[in-house]
C-alpha cells in the first residue's frame, strides 16, 4: 500500500489547523456572557460580578407593550428603555399616581423609583418630561422573572386572562386598558413557564431512575447481540415467514374484495361507476360500488402475481442474499470487537459537535456593543442611526428630536473581523460537516477492512490476521486519510448547499412568487437525491479502498461498475438486509419497551417494591425505548457494513476466480453450494 490522495490529505490537515486557529480567534474576541447575561440599554450586563449591576440580575422593560413577542424580547431589542433590577415589580402602579401622592406616601415613591433610571430622584419633574426622557416607566405591572427578564404575571381565572387577578390596568397615560392588550407581548409565556415546571419534574424522574434506564439499555445491548448471533441460523426462516405472510395477507385481501363485489350484486345503485357519482368528500360512498371492489381486487391480484414471479425468477439471488446475511453473522462472531467500534465514531462526532457549538457561540458573541438613536418621534431623521453614548448629549440630535436617546441595540462592529463574522460562521459549519463525514468515513473504512480480512482469509478463521480491527484502523489513518477526506469533502459541499437552500426557503416562505417556491422545491429535491446517491457511492468506495488501497476516484468508479454488473443482486440483498435489520430493531426496542412498561407501572410483582416513585412514568419509558432503538441501530449498522463488504468481496471473488486450483474461490462453502458451479478446491 501507499498513501492515496495526498494533496487532499494536505489540504485537510491545513483546514483542521485553520479551524483550530478560527476557534482561538473566536475565543479571544468572543464573550459568552452576552448570551448568559441580559444587557440593559447602556450595554451593561445584568448580574455581572464586580459591577454596579452585580445584585441586579433581572432585566426590566419600561413599556412591555412595545414588545411584539417573547422571541423579540429574548433575541432582539425591544424599542423601550431596559434596566437591570434586583427584583420584578409585584404591584400595579403608574407614575402619575405615584407623583401625585409622593408627599404623603413617600414609601410608594421609594418603591417605584427603583424601576427608574439610576440616580433619578426628582418627583417634581413634570410627567410629560419624565415620559419624554424616559426617566421612569409610565406604569409597572406585577411580573415574575423568566430567563432573567421581567414578564407579566399572567394567570387564567375561569377562562379569563388576568394579571394579579385583575383584568384591567392603567397605562400611565390616562387610559385604562385590558389585560388582553399584553397578550402579544407575552404570547405563549404561560405555556413556557408550565414547560419549565414540567422540565423540573422530568429532571427529577431522570435523577431517581437513571440506573434502571441503564439496565434497560444493557438488556437492549444483549438482545441486539443475541439477534445478530441468531441471524446465522434464522435469517432464511424469518425472511420466508415474512414473504409467505405477505402472500397470505394479499390472498385474503383478494378473497375479501371478491366477497364484497359479489355481495353488492343486485343492490340498487351499486352498479354505478365512479365517473357517475363524481368526487365525494365521504369516501364511504365509493365502498358501496361494485366497481371499487373490482378495482381493488385487480390491483391486489397484480401485486400478488408480481411477488410470486419475483420469487420464482429471483430465488437464487434471494438465497445468496440470505447466505451473505448468515456469513455476516459468522464474520462478526470471529471479530466481536467491531460491534463496539460505533462508540469510537460516536466520540469523534461528539467532539466535532462540541467544538462547532462552542466556536459558533464565541463567534456570535464576538461583537462590540453597538448603540443606536431611539426616538419617540417617527419623523426623526436620526432614528436607528448609530451613536456614541459618551458624546450623544453634546450633539444636536436631542434638540431636533426631543426625548431621543442613545441606547444599546446589539453586538457587532465595523472592523474587518466583525465584517466577516458571517463568513466565519459559514466556514465553521462547512468544516464541521466535513469533519463529521470524515469520522463516519473512517468508521466505514475501518469496519470494511476488518471484514474484508475475514472474507479473503483462505482458511477461516485460521488465516484471519491478529487484531484485524486495529490493523484496519491503522491502515485507514496511515494510507487513506486523503481519500476519506476527499469523499467527505464532496458530501459536505452538497450538505452545505442543502443547508443554504433550507435557509433561503425559510426566508422566502412568505413570498407570493410561485415560480421561486417551485424552483427552490426542485433544487431541494435534487440535492436530497444527490446526497443519498453520494452516500451510497462513498460507502462502497470506502470498501474498495479498504480492500485494494487505491485512491478515492478509482475505488468509486470500480465499486460503481461492479455494483452495476450485479445490480439485481444489489437490489435483492439491500431489501432483504433492510427488512431483517428493521425487524431486529423493532423486536429489540419493542421487547425492552414492553418490559420497561410493565416495570415502571409496577405490574411485575417481584420488582414492585423496587420501582421508584415517578412524576411521569413515560419519561424513563420513552428514554429506554428510544435508547434501545439507538443501541440496536449502532450494532446493526456494523452488521449492515459487514454484509455490504462481504457482498463486494463476493462479487470480486466471482469475477477474479473460477474455483479451479489455480484460481480458487475464497467464499465459504455455503455460498459456493448455492452457486452450484464448481467444486471448491481442497484448502491446504
Amino acid at each position: 500500500r501507499q498513501c492515496t490522495d495526498v494533496i487532499c490529505c494536505v489540504i485537510f490537515i491545513i483546514v483542521i489547523l485553520g479551524y483550530i486557529a478560527l476557534g482561538v480567534v473566536a475565543w479571544v474576541h468572543g464573550d459568552p456572557r452576552k448570551v448568559i447575561y441580559p444587557t440593559d440599554s447602556y450595554g451593561q450586563f445584568c448580574g455581572q460580578k464586580e459591577t454596579l449591576n452585580e445584585n441586579k440580575t433581572i432585566l426590566f422593560y419600561f413599556n412591555i407593550l412595545k414588545c411584539a413577542s417573547p422571541v423579540v424580547l429574548i433575541n432582539l431589542q425591544c424599542p423601550t428603555t431596559q434596566l437591570c433590577v434586583s427584583k420584578c415589580p409585584d404591584r400595579f402602579a403608574t407614575y402619575i399616581d405615584v407623583q401625585a401622592s409622593y408627599r404623603y406616601r413617600p414609601d410608594q415613591w421609594n418603591y417605584f423609583r427603583q424601576f427608574c433610571k439610576p440616580g433619578f430622584n426628582n418627583p417634581r419633574k413634570s410627567v410629560a418630561q419624565v415620559l419624554r426622557d424616559e426617566d421612569c416607566p409610565s406604569m409597572i405591572i406585577p411580573s415574575r422573572p423568566f430567563l432573567k427578564r421581567c414578564f407579566p404575571d399572567f394567570s387564567t381565572k375561569n377562562g379569563v386572562l388576568t394579571v394579579a387577578n385583575q383584568t384591567t390596568f392603567k397605562d400611565g397615560r390616562g387610559k385604562t386598558r385590558n389585560v388582553t392588550d399584553l397578550r402579544e407581548a407575552a404570547n405563549g409565556i404561560n405555556n413556557v413557564l408550565d414547560a419549565r415546571s414540567v422540565g423540573m419534574k422530568i429532571f427529577e424522574d431522570y435523577a431517581i431512575s437513571w440506573y434502571w434506564i441503564l439496565i434497560g439499555l444493557f438488556i437492549a445491548m444483549m438482545l441486539s447481540l443475541l439477534f445478530l448471533v441468531l441471524l446465522r441460523f434464522t435469517a432464511g426462516v424469518l425472511f420466508w415467514i415474512f414473504i409467505f405472510g405477505v402472500i397470505g395477507i394479499i390472498g385474503y385481501g383478494i378473497w375479501h374484495c371478491y366477497w364484497e363485489y359479489d355481495h353488492l350484486k343486485g343492490i340498487p345503485g351499486s352498479d354505478l361507476t365512479v365517473y357517475d357519482i363524481g368526487f365525494q368528500t365521504d369516501f364511504k360512498v365509493y365502498l358501496q360500488l361494485r366497481q371499487t371492489w373490482l378495482a381493488f381486487m385487480i390491483i391486489l391480484c397484480g401485486v400478488e402475481v408480481i411477488i410470486i414471479l419475483m420469487l420464482i425468477f429471483l430465488r437464487s439471488r434471494i438465497r445468496i442474499a440470505i447466505a451473505l446475511l448468515k456469513e455476516g453473522s459468522r464474520a462478526i462472531g470471529y471479530i466481536m470487537s467491531t460491534l463496539f467500534y460505533p462508540i469510537v465514531t460516536f466520540i469523534l462526532i461528539a467532539i466535532c459537535i462540541s467544538y462547532w457549538a462552542v466556536t459558533a457561540v464565541f463567534l456570535a458573541t464576538s461583537g462590540e456593543p453597538v448603540y443606536k438613536v431611539m426616538a419617540n418621534q417617527t419623523l426623526c431623521k436620526y432614528a436607528n442611526l448609530t451613536c456614541n453614548p459618551e458624546t450623544f448629549n453634546t450633539t444636536n440630535v436631542t434638540k431636533l428630536c426631543p426625548g431621543a436617546q442613545c441606547t444599546f441595540a446589539f453586538y457587532g462592529g465595523e472592523s474587518l473581523y466583525h465584517k466577516y463574522i458571517f463568513i466565519f460562521q459559514l466556514a465553521n459549519a462547512f468544516v464541521f460537516l466535513w469533519l463529521v463525514n470524515f469520522a463516519i468515513a473512517l468508521g466505514q473504512c475501518t469496519l470494511a477492512g476488518a471484514f474484508a480480512s475475514y472474507y479473503w482469509a483462505y482458511r477461516k478463521p485460521a488465516d484471519i490476521p491478529l487484531w484485524p480491527l486495529f490493523s484496519s484502523f491503522g491502515r485507514a489513518i496511515r494510507y487513506h486519510t486523503g481519500s476519506l477526506a476527499f469523499g467527505a469533502l464532496i458530501l459536505a459541499i452538497v450538505q452545505l448547499i442543502r443547508v443554504i437552500l433550507e435557509y433561503l426557503d425559510h426566508k422566502l416562505k412568505g413570498t407570493q412568487n410561485s415560480f421561486t417556491r417551485f424552483l427552490l422545491c426542485c433544487l431541494k429535491c435534487c440535492f436530497w437525491c444527490l446526497e443519498k446517491f453520494l452516500k451510497f457511492i462513498n460507502r462502497n468506495a470506502y470498501i474498495m479502498i479498504a480492500i485494494y488501497g487505491k485512491n478515492f476516484c478509482t475505488s468509486a468508479r470500480e465499486a460503481f461498475f461492479l455494483l452495476m454488473r450485479n445490480v439485481v443482486r444489489v437490489a435483492v440483498l439491500d431489501k432483504v438486509t433492510d427488512f431483517l435489520l428493521f425487524l431486529g430493531k423493532i423486536l429489540v426496542a419493542g421487547g425492552v419497551g414492553v418490559l420497561a412498561f410493565f416495570f415502571f407501572t409496577q405490574r411485575i410483582p417481584v420488582f414492585a417494591q423496587e420501582v421508584p416513585m415517578l412524576n411521569y412514568y413515560w419519561v424513563p419509558l420513552l428514554t429506554v425505548i428510544i435508547g434501545s432503538y439507538l443501541v440496536a441501530h449502532g450494532f446493526f449498522s456494523v452488521y449492515a457494513m459487514c454484509v455490504d463488504t462481504l457482498f463486494l468481496c463476493f462479487c470480486e471473488d466471482l469475477e477474479r476466480n473460477d474455483g479451479s486450483t489455480a484460481k480458487p474461490y475464497f467464499m465459504s462453502a455455503s455460498l459456493h453450494r448455492i452457486l452450484g458451479k464448481k467444486k471448491l478446491s481442497p484448502k491446504k
